[in-house]
């Protein structure tokens, strides 16, 4: 395999350019030695104008966390990120891009999986959204056993569509000054260093996702989550800009998931968007990798 090696200073492990299924980007396994007997294999999927290096900035790296609990993790670049292959016409919708990534985690499960006691997938934005439509529709030969999902909701405000639409077509990039106030929360919320750090993991974006996300996503959620029959882990922030967002909104949102066994649905206070790179990125990801813990072992306990 051949790596990607122009984010090595930058982001904590290289990305690999063909990880499985002709997809690029990060494996960490676990230390020789201290891989849990119970631990899960987590997938990270990453949202819209980022790459896989979302999950890896130095000292918010949710790859390296992983790691020190024992537990293997992949972090993909989706189709059209890093050197992913695009797809073409409605591949490249969420819906596509989940048909297609449902189709490539059984190769990941393959070639990743030993060991482990099944899959949770951890989504962030559209990346949640995708993340959510690939296990309400995984059958018995992807084993997902838990979902984790965050900056993704039931409704954004009125002129996103529109807004949205007005974009031209081809591949859509965000100028920095105002990605930048999108995804992140007031002053304070988030170190001094960032936004720059997360800027090695910015990226353009397919237009159709961009595009799905405020119209298509909106009008199927609903019919989507209630599909979705394991755990369920969410957290959407109190300063999301590309949301509406109040306690309401996030209990609705659980209660959406009818099939699934358990919802622990959350508004964090204080943060926003971009979640992991702010103050509060450590505590999501510490109790997003515990949920993935809980889930393995519930697994275990089921299977005995």
């Amino acid at each position: 395999m051949n790596n990607i090696s122009s984010e090595k200073k930058t982001t904590s492990h290289e990305a690999t350019a063909n990880l499985f299924a002709g997809l690029s980007g990060r494996y960490c396994p676990s230390p020789a030695g201290k891989q849990r007997a119970d631990s899960p294999l987590v997938i990270a999927i990453h949202g819209g104008t980022y790459t896989s290096a979302y999950f890896d900035i130095p000292e918010h790296s949710l790859l390296d966390l992983a790691q020190s609990l024992g537990m293997p993790i992949l972090a993909i670049d989706r189709p059209g990120y890093g050197t992913s292959a695009p797809l073409t016409g409605d591949g490249s919708s969420i819906q596509g891009q989940a048909r297609f990534l449902t189709n490539a985690l059984k190769e990941a499960w393959k070639q990743y999986g030993a060991s482990t006691r099944g899959i949770v997938l951890i989504g962030h934005s559209i990346g949640g959204a995708i993340a959510t439509s690939i296990a309400a529709q995984a059958g018995d030969d992807l084993p997902i056993i838990g979902l984790a999902i965050s900056g993704v909701g039931l409704r954004v405000p009125a002129h996103f569509p529109g807004m949205w639409a007005s974009f031209p077509d081809g591949p859509v990039q965000f100028p920095v000054e105002l990605k930048d106030d999108v995804m992140f929360g007031p002053a304070g919320s988030f170190v001094e260093s960032m936004p720059a750090a997360s800027h090695v993991s910015d990226s353009a974006a397919p237009r159709q996702e961009i595009l799905d996300i405020v119209t298509t996503w909106i009008d199927d959620v609903a019919s989507i989550v209630a599909r979705v029959k394991v755990p369920v882990h969410y957290r959407q922030a109190e300063f999301d800009k590309l949301w509406i967002v109040d306690e309401n909104e996030v209990k609705q949102f659980g209660e959406a998931f009818t099939s699934s066994p358990s919802v622990d649905a959350r508004l964090v206070k204080g943060t926003g968007h971009c979640m992991d790179f702010h103050h509060i990125g450590k505590a999501l990801q510490v109790q997003q990798l515990g949920f993935a813990l809980q889930c393995a072992a519930q697994a275990t306990c089921s299977a005995t």
